[in-house]
């Protein structure tokens, strides 16, 4: 893991209000899980947005380590795509299958039924081309972010290694783009070729779909390297690009709430512009939040919360938040019961994500950088 002195507060940040929002639209599923109102939708909406602003800082981070590996290896081999692979694929794959396996577990030992397609679920399978089953449904962002990872290297690799170009910043810029206005291929197919009803058929259907999301991820590769070819102008100007991306995301959804545009009536609103100009509002705000400072307490908090923010988002909702709905369905909830079970899900959260971080997470890590160091 990062030393201590090496993390960046500001991103530290990022990861802690993404899992934060996320964490919040759960507990107003806990607490009014047949209730919706306006202010209970756009809770649960900026539970979604959580999960975006997952994507395009993993995006970010990713880019900007396959720039820099691009750039200051002169020589290039497939062994540096290789290591690359390795690092991500040991810091992301084992926590997501301990808790595929848990949630197998738990799943036969309250006899409810396993998806058929449950095998799909070891290669990241099961939400390719179609909605994710309702089983481990976190999963179905992991997907997004294990092929985007495959994908676009993968390609970057292939365009150095083959054409041996020196401009090499400039190929991680065409491939990018260009990857991003193939998916939207799938867009427009979907667009002319799909009925939906309402915003959760949509969301099935569309937002938590692989070919449909990867997108998300690369307009993250396309920021670091904007912020990166351009860092003093961007440094200059963070403060006006807060203030902007903040301004187009409220605009944007208030635009939505007064004209009533939902995926039944505007799917191409839904299919081509809501999700990558949310995705570009966010990245906007980067800039300024990457030079947030903060006390030496407030960073201990944020960088508990950040460090924990994988096994978090795995473990909240599938094991923790859906069981404790199966148990309180039963004996119903009063106000006072409602709030207990509230503190109980941040609880056994906080506690259980951070068993996994200190005692399976870690350890791993520790291992990765030991054996496939940067």
């Amino acid at each position: 893991m990062p030393k201590k002195d090496s993390r960046i507060f500001g991103l530290d940040c990022i990861r802690a209000l993404a899992i934060c929002l996320v964490l919040q639209s759960h507990c107003s599923l806990l607490l009014f899980p047949e209730m919706s109102n306006t202010l209970l939708d756009g809770l649960r909406l900026m539970g979604t947005v959580g999960v975006d602003l997952f994507f395009v800082l993993s995006g970010y981070l990713i880019g900007g380590i396959l720039i820099k590996t691009l750039n200051d290896n002169k020589h290039l081999k497939w062994s540096d795509l290789f290591r690359f692979w390795k690092r991500r694929w040991l810091r992301t794959l084992p926590n997501y299958y301990l808790i595929l396996i848990i949630n197998i577990v738990i799943a036969l030992l309250l006899d409810t039924t396993l998806p058929k397609n449950l095998g799909s679920y070891l290669f990241f399978l099961q939400n390719f081309t179609v909605g994710h089953p309702d089983f481990f449904t976190e999963a179905w962002s992991l997907s997004i972010e294990e092929y985007a990872y495959i994908l676009l290297p993968f390609l970057l690799f292939t365009a150095v290694l083959l054409f041996q170009n020196k401009k090499r910043k400039k190929v991680f810029f065409v491939v990018s783009l260009s990857v991003i206005v193939v998916l939207s291929f799938f867009k427009m197919d979907f667009n002319f070729n799909t009925v939906v009803n309402n915003y959760y058929d949509w969301s099935s259907s569309f937002r938590k779909v692989v070919i449909f999301r990867m997108d998300s991820i690369y307009l993250g590769f396309l920021a670091v390297f904007v912020i990166k070819s351009y860092a003093l102008i961007i440094k200059k100007y963070k403060t006006i690009l807060f203030l902007l991306g903040l301004l187009i995301f409220v605009a944007l959804h208030l635009s939505m709430f007064i004209f009533n545009i939902g995926p039944d009536s505007y799917l191409w609103f839904y299919s081509f512009l809501y999700l990558q100009v949310i995705s570009i509002s966010l990245l906007f705000m980067f800039p300024y939040a990457i030079e947030l400072r903060g006390s030496r307490y407030l960073k201990s908090i944020i960088e508990f919360i950040s460090t924990r923010s994988y096994a978090m988002y795995l473990v909240n909702y599938s094991l923790i938040l859906l069981n404790m709905q199966l148990l309180t369905d039963k004996i119903g909830l009063g106000i006072w019961t409602k709030f207990s079970a509230l503190i109980i899900f941040l609880f056994l959260t906080l506690t259980i994500s951070n068993f996994i971080y200190l005692y399976f997470e870690k350890p791993i890590m520790s291992y990765r950088d030991k054996k496939f160091p940067r």
